[in-house]
């Protein structure tokens, strides 16, 4: 999702020798590979986006996977990076770094402060490492390395299988298939009071790029909207997008996360971005993304 977010913004900025590969092309766990990649293509700036990524299940049933393959990504490209001396790398942590409870909005020094949330406490400890990691390497080597923390994300290509994804495609799905079948109710994880920010992947594409041409080459930058929603305010808007007519049904049994993770975006806001795609477009956009994508499988499989 956020690959082909940063793909379309380069494109429409005109940035044409932009280097990608797949995860079946190159295994970013393995630092030979890594090192083997670097040197042939001669990289001059990464935008480290790629990880292991999922919602409260798969981080509660998967930690040491969270924990080891976004480790290895993370040291292998920033090593990497530093040996073949790239000018400029942003990387990309998460909102999920910060305590289950602090003040908010979260500001950038609240990292570290109490607590993580345990339900994503894995991904969270490997996202501080990296970002971590590159404060250690502009200090030690005079890297120009930088970390962006975006809150949490949706848009086109999202991941929509209900073991793995987050809140809003999950939601997405299950008020599309409730609709489908007929159902008079879908379910939702949680009690629906937790509060969550949410950032259409485009702007933090915009984010990412803005960063990148900045003369910035240090430090922790928040991305996001800057308000949030409790998780009954946005299944009730899925659910008018999709066209949902019953109820929601709140599974208590469930677990609800953080309470609330709302980041203070001041910092990108006085260099000059803030976020753009307000939330019902965005949910309206990704929507048509899920239906036509759930077309094209559908008809691959008749087909096939």
């Amino acid at each position: 999702m956020v690959g082909s977010a940063l793909m379309r913004r380069l494109s429409a900025a005109r940035y044409h020798n932009v280097v990608t590969r797949t995860r079946a092309q190159l295994d970013l766990t393995d630092q030979s590979c890594v090192n083997r990649f670097f040197e042939h293509e001669k990289i001059d700036v990464v935008l480290l986006a790629a990880a292991r990524v999922g919602g409260i299940r798969a981080n509660s049933v998967f930690p040491a996977s969270f924990l080891y393959e976004n480790l290895a990504i993370e040291t292998n490209v920033i090593h990497a990076a530093c040996k073949y001396k790239v000018s400029k790398l942003v990387f990309f942590g998460s909102s999920c770094i910060y305590p289950k409870v602090c003040p908010q909005p979260i500001k950038e020094e609240y990292l570290l402060t109490s607590a993580l949330e345990p339900t994503n406490e894995a991904y969270a400890i490997a996202k501080i490492a990296g970002l971590k990691l590159c404060e250690a390497y502009n200090k030690q080597y005079g890297t120009r390395f930088v970390s962006l923390m975006p809150t949490n994300l949706y848009g086109p290509n999202d991941n929509y299988n209900l073991e793995t994804s987050h809140v809003l495609p999950a939601l997405i799905r299950k008020a599309h298939e409730a609709k489908e079948r007929g159902d008079a109710t879908f379910p939702v994880w949680g009690s629906g009071t937790p509060r969550r920010e949410l950032m259409h992947v485009d702007d933090l594409a915009a984010a990412a790029t803005f960063l990148m041409e900045s003369d910035v080459g240090e430090g922790i930058f928040n991305a996001g909207v800057g308000r949030d929603w409790t998780i009954r305010e946005v299944a009730q808007l899925v659910s008018r997008v999709v066209g949902f007519k019953g109820e929601l049904v709140f599974d208590t049994s469930k677990p609800n996360g953080t309470p609330r993770k709302l980041l203070d975006v001041s910092k990108l806001a006085n260099m000059g971005w803030t976020a753009k795609i307000g939330l019902e477009d965005g949910i309206v956009a990704t929507y048509q993304d899920f239906v036509a994508r759930t077309a094209l499988m559908r008809h691959s499989v008749g087909t096939g």
